[in-house]
């Protein structure tokens, strides 16, 4: 089973960090590797979506919004390939210089994958990195901007 997890600090208040990394039809924008982010439905606080990899692979994920105890939830929905699961909690903490927005993934790669659980964990671990860096470079652009 892969795991990780990483954080970052935006100096911006809790409502634009919430909203604005949630709002998934700007995830194209957010993401360095996703060149289409599309919401499909809406339901209450769960949205269904897919998004595009820069490789042409795409898939349909759902995320579930709890913005008032400060997490989201997400799996990935369809196709799994190449992992056999993939879970996501979003934490979100008040902290001194802004919001701690952490990133915890939990997944395992399928019998087919072309890489494994570990090797898995080292790209994610460096895209999150990457990524996180991003979110927080657009929304303290535009929250102090």
């Amino acid at each position: 089973m892969g795991h990780t997890v990483n954080s970052i600090v935006i100096n911006a208040p809790y409502d634009d960090v919430f909203d604005k990394s949630n709002d998934i039809s700007r995830w194209k924008e957010f993401f360095t590797e996703y060149t289409d982010s599309q919401v499909v439905e809406r339901n209450g606080n769960k949205i269904g979506f897919r998004l595009v990899h820069q490789n042409g692979a795409s898939w349909q994920s759902y995320r579930l919004l709890f913005k008032e105890d400060k997490f989201t939830y997400a799996a990935r929905v369809s196709p799994m390939a190449p992992f056999e699961y993939m879970k996501i909690l979003w934490l979100y903490r008040e902290v001194a210089g802004g919001i701690e927005m952490t990133w915890i993934q939990d997944f395992k790669m399928g019998a087919g994958a072309k890489v494994n659980d570990n090797q898995a964990e080292e790209m994610i671990n460096k895209h999150s990195v990457e990524n996180l860096k991003h979110f927080k470079e657009i929304i303290e652009n535009e929250a102090n901007g």
